[in-house]
């Protein structure tokens, strides 16, 4: 039985390797963005994108349980090329963002608005914003502070 089980493990590692491919340089990933510093190393002559935010971390204050509050992150692409953002995430299901779904062109600006749901919260709060985008680098934080009172 001992030997059975261990051929039977043996079997699924070497399934598990099969399945495995090492990529090429060449091979891309049609699911991520194409960040063409980190995918094919640094290059300043290649035009990017750049995410800059006017502030990264905004303060609620007070508020009482239950709320929901949001504020706008104003950002500009600062760099030479179109600015995709993918996606957003937060820390905690409290908290959403809504950001621009086309492309920003360099020197373009936009916001992404970011909503805390203060229900069965309480004290002092802190929740990030994971922004994801086709800039160098390719994530940054959003970080929202709140004071939750009953």
């Amino acid at each position: 039985m001992k030997r059975r089980c261990s051929v039977l493990l043996l079997g699924l590692v070497l399934l598990t390797l099969a399945g495995c491919r090492t990529k090429a340089a060449d091979d891309t990933d049609v699911d991520l963005i194409r960040n063409p510093q980190s995918a094919q190393g640094y290059n300043d002559k290649q035009a990017m994108p750049v995410l800059a935010f006017d502030s990264d971390l905004h303060d609620f204050g007070r508020l009482s349980a239950g709320e929901s509050i949001s504020y706008s992150f104003h950002f500009r692409n600062t760099g030479n090329a179109d600015l995709v953002i993918s996606g957003c995430s937060a820390t905690c299901g409290c908290t959403i963002a809504d950001y621009p779904k086309q492309r920003i062109a360099p020197g373009g600006e936009g916001y992404i608005t970011v909503t805390f749901k203060s229900a069965g919260k309480s004290g002092q709060q802190f929740q990030e914003v994971t922004v994801v985008s086709n800039a160098q680098p390719s994530r940054a934080k959003l970080k929202i502070l709140a004071q939750v009172s009953h």
